[in-house]
């Protein structure tokens, strides 16, 4: 049987309602606001949107069966961690990530002058240079949850490539 590099495109999509009195987090960094995310870890949207489509890439399931909100080892975890350990979960499958582009859906803060850290962020968690990683941000022009400032959602893609025979 031939050897074939493969790509497979993941999505990746989280969504978390804004509370008094846990810091925000976005991209592994953390951005002065007032309102934090509520979640079982950190609740980085972003960091979670990219989990789902590198996990649904290399078909490894979803971030809430990899790490339950039901286990107390994953409470207040960074998602840095979690993106680590996804990043490791594809080596192992023999893959690797060959990009990641994500937008997170916001009315405020705004975010553009963190953007450079959270690239180097999630580029060090998946072994790859910050020029395969994008971050972007909008707002929803004041319509939904996003728009009247309840939580923000963040979507992501991921291409996912590996060498091997191509098996599905």
């Amino acid at each position: 049987m031939a050897l074939l590099e493969t790509h497979r495109v993941g999505f990746g999509y989280d969504v978390h309602r804004f509370l008094r009195g846990r810091p925000l987090v976005l991209g592994g960094v953390r951005i002065p606001y007032a309102l934090g995310l509520e979640g079982h870890s950190d609740a980085d949207v972003l960091l979670h949107a990219i989990c789902d489509a590198i996990l649904g890439g290399a078909a490894l399931g979803d971030i809430g069966q990899r790490f339950p909100n039901t286990s107390r080892s994953y409470k207040n975890i960074s998602s840095l961690k979690l993106l680590e350990r996804v990043g490791r979960m594809v080596v192992k499958r023999g893959m690797h990530v060959v990009n990641v582009d994500a937008t997170v859906v916001l009315e405020e803060p705004k975010i553009l002058r963190h953007v450079p850290s959270m690239r180097r962020r999630i580029a060090r968690c998946l072994g790859m240079k910050p020029s395969c990683v994008s971050v972007k941000a909008t707002t929803s022009e004041g319509l939904g949850f996003v728009g009247r400032r309840e939580g923000c959602a963040a979507f992501a893609v991921a291409l996912i490539a590996t060498s091997g025979a191509n098996k599905g």
